[in-house]
């Protein structure tokens, strides 16, 4: 492969939206958000305002293998990690 030419997507996505988890767990959109704003439900915040769950955080998390991080503290961001 040379460096014009671009790696074959996966079929298998990384991530959902915050809505498509909710779906996903079959609670509201709203209980969601809050879930990720209590450190709750693992999530990613991409630049100001974009939040995505981490397919493999998510699977982890429902397993109970896997712990939300900072899940005992509460906060505007607590439990989201920022990349930017």
């Amino acid at each position: 492969m040379t460096n014009t030419e671009i790696a074959p997507a996966t079929s298998r996505r990384l991530t959902y939206t915050v809505e498509e988890a909710a779906s996903l767990l079959g609670i509201s959109r709203g209980l969601a958000y809050e879930m990720v704003r209590q450190g709750a439900l693992p999530a990613l915040r991409l630049g100001q305002r974009r939040l995505l769950v981490p397919v493999g955080s998510l699977e982890e998390w429902l397993s109970g293998s896997g712990k939300a991080p900072h899940a005992a503290r509460s906060g505007p961001d607590v439990g989201l990690r920022t990349l930017s």
